[in-house]
């Protein structure tokens, strides 16, 4: 089984099934099919649990954005997000994630809670 963080996401109509030409996809095993719909099922929920906890997240980090517009504190912690990077990379490494997937995906959330301290520091 592949590292979780590599190779193509699945997508609603998962892989190409070979077809001969002016043929419709090739018939799946009924077992492989609903394998296939468990499994989804499970992505689909995962999905939507990391939804709702990066939701949870700014709600965090937007209190935080006030706490510091309110003292007048900077809006990036470059300190803490280094530690938080190394953090998340060794939890990764623990879960069997590739670190540099999981490091690239708190960057992008560090861009955005930085960019949202920005917009309240402004509106303070």
């Amino acid at each position: 089984m592949p590292d979780a963080g590599h190779g193509p996401a699945d997508d609603a109509t998962g892989p190409a099934a070979p077809a001969s030409p002016g043929a419709g996809p090739t018939p799946r095993a009924p077992e492989a099919q609903e394998e296939l719909e468990r499994l989804r099922a499970s992505i689909d929920n995962i999905d939507a649990s990391v939804v709702y906890m990066l939701a949870e997240r700014f709600k965090c980090t937007q209190r935080v954005g006030l706490l510091k517009a309110e003292h007048q504190l900077p809006p990036a912690d470059p300190a803490r997000e280094s530690r938080q990077i190394a953090r998340l990379r060794e939890l990764a490494t623990e879960a069997r994630l590739d670190p540099a997937f999981a490091e690239k995906l708190l960057n992008f959330v560090i861009a955005e809670v930085i960019r949202h301290h920005e917009t309240i520091a402004r509106e303070s």
